[in-house]
């Protein structure tokens, strides 16, 4: 994809993440938002991947650490294909496959569980150490929050894949700078994120803006290129990005917008996308 076509589907993305959460009537819809454009671009252009064959043997692997972000990550699989789109309105409903964190058992795409946070890296360090050991040529993926990566899982998990310098993995960092409880600074500073990651082994690539396609292209390329050590992608974002009450908004962490707020919501979004189409 180009980045115009890149741009289209994020925005679609978006459009996706708030019917989903809202039709829920709760749900993660900042940090979902702050990482749409990383999941269109992991999904729609970086990742070696078939809808058409989840389970295919040398796919890329995704681990969506920060569990809670799953509209997101259901709102770019259902786009890429793996399973209908009308299903994101079923969102967190009693008897659906779309739950409130990812079920590797009953969602297409899906390669890890996950939620319970600091664990998902873990898992990813596993995959990335198997590929090796079995002299596979996949890489793997993994989204961290800026927030959780306060947990101390986190910080064995990295040093374990610097230490095995497992290059086919790479870490991403959303760093939008607010969790549950408010600003991570203010919280439980995680800063200097990128010396902490290269203090223990990796490769560490800062994004100044992790909403913008050419520098993800630009972070992804220097991430494949990089041998011998795991890379860190630390990018920051902004939170609720693309629908304009929820940006920077720490109270947009954890709860749906009401009817009104869902229709404000998917106004600003139509407008954005009608103005991409128009370029």
């Amino acid at each position: 994809m180009n980045k115009l076509e890149l741009q289209r589907t994020a925005n679609e993305v978006r459009k996706g993440i708030i019917e989903a959460v809202h039709a829920a009537r709760a749900g993660h819809p900042g940090g979902s938002l702050s990482a749409a454009d990383l999941f269109t671009y992991l999904y729609f252009e970086e990742m070696n991947i078939d809808p058409e064959n989840p389970k295919m043997e040398d796919r890329d692997r995704f681990v969506l650490s920060k569990g809670h972000t799953a509209p997101g990550l259901y709102a770019a699989l259902a786009i890429r294909g793996y399973f209908p789109k009308e299903d994101l309105k079923t969102l967190r409903h009693t008897g659906s496959y779309l739950q409130g964190h990812p079920d590797m058992k009953h969602i297409p795409g899906v390669d890890m569980s996950s939620g319970s946070l600091g664990q998902g890296i873990s898992a990813a360090v596993g995959m990335a150490l198997a590929g090796k050991m079995d002299k596979k040529n996949y890489r793997v993926y993994t989204l961290l929050g800026d927030g959780e990566i306060e947990e101390g899982q986190v910080w064995e998990a990295a040093m374990f894949a610097g230490h095995r310098k497992l290059d086919n993995l790479v870490v991403i960092v959303d760093n939008n700078g607010l969790q549950i409880d408010g600003p991570v600074d203010e919280v439980c500073s995680p800063y200097p994120i990128g010396d902490k990651f290269a203090a223990f082994n990796f490769h560490v690539i800062s994004v100044a803006d992790g909403n913008n396609f050419d520098q993800l292209k630009a972070a992804f390329d220097e991430a494949r290129q990089t041998k011998g050590k795991p890379t860190a992608i630390v990018m920051k974002t902004v939170k609720g990005k693309g629908v304009s009450y929820m940006e920077n908004n720490v109270d947009w962490h954890g709860k749906a917008p009401n009817d009104a707020e869902y229709a404000i919501a998917m106004e600003e979004l139509e407008k954005a996308g009608e103005a991409l189409w128009q370029k």
